[in-house]
């Protein structure tokens, strides 16, 4: 009997002992807490890693911001879980309400990203603006500084040019340009399939294409390697193209079909293969 106490007794004490290395419940919570670390901000041109078996798709928006197609756009990209590119123009956030469009969407990283289009468009003037490169570079500088864009990466307005780590092409009007903005270690990104609009009056801005036009685009330019990058297509649109609601359903559309393809992958332009290279 003694001895049956006894090993009742070493037998609580080592119970005892267990629990107490484990902590009380509080402990346990308080352990955990201190242990959970925020999550370390995602920074824009941070490299990611491709995958040979997927298409990355770089959905480009320009113009913005242009609401209420902007806010469509950012709306229907956040519904559908992909991510975009916005190329933002200085002059177009003439008012409070856009102003705070592209604070929502430079704060909206790594789903959405800001990029420079130019502050002024070249007020559509191309030849003008770009016979005179240093002022044209002034003017992307500007754009950079008033909507504090986080990256160093330009659409040319009304061109499509590329600039990165030892590659440079485009129309021979804008190479000064070109030139200027590689020394000073932009990159400038085009397009390799555009969602084309028309001027419509009383209505604006709608698309040319319909949405299975654009899609077999798209598929024939990867399918046939006839991108900029191998597995990879830049896609232009603009933010006012989806201003009603029946073209924003179209964008819906769009995107969904986009997704059906488990190949494809959304990326935002600073994961572009020519600006990873140049990193």
């Amino acid at each position: 009997m003694k001895r049956l106490t006894f090993l009742v007794i070493i037998s609580c004490i080592g119970f005892i002992g267990f629990t107490g290395c484990k902590g009380s419940g509080a402990d346990k919570d308080k352990t955990a807490a201190d242990s959970v670390t925020a999550a370390p901000k995602a920074v824009p041109g941070t490299p990611i890693k491709y995958d040979s078996s997927k298409r990355y798709i770089f959905l480009t928006w320009d113009d913005g911001p242009e609401p209420p197609g902007s806010v469509n756009c950012k709306r229907i990209f956040r519904e559908q879980g992909v991510k975009a590119t916005f190329f933002v123009v200085g002059f177009n956030a003439n008012t409070p309400g856009k102003k705070r469009i592209v604070d929502s969407l430079r704060n909206s990283y790594p789903e959405f990203l800001i990029a420079n289009h130019s502050y002024s468009h070249a007020h559509n003037k191309y030849k003008e603006f770009y016979a005179h490169p240093d002022s044209a570079v002034q003017d992307f500088l500007r754009n950079e500084r008033e909507l504090e864009v986080p990256v160093k990466i330009i659409r040319l307005p009304g061109n499509t040019s590329w600039v990165g780590k030892g590659e440079m092409k485009g129309p021979k009007s804008t190479m000064p340009v070109c030139k200027l903005l590689d020394s000073l270690h932009y990159n400038v990104i085009g397009w390799d399939v555009e969602w084309q609009f028309k001027n419509v009056p009383r209505v604006g801005s709608v698309p040319i294409q319909n949405v299975d036009q654009i899609i077999h685009e798209i598929n024939d330019h990867l399918d046939n390697d006839l991108t900029n990058e191998g597995n990879s297509i830049v896609i232009l649109a603009h933010d006012r193209m989806f201003k009603t609601a029946q073209y924003a359903d179209s964008l819906t559309k769009f995107i969904a079909t986009l997704k059906k393809d488990p190949r494809n992958v959304f990326e935002t332009i600073d994961h572009y293969p020519l600006v990873q290279r140049s990193k």
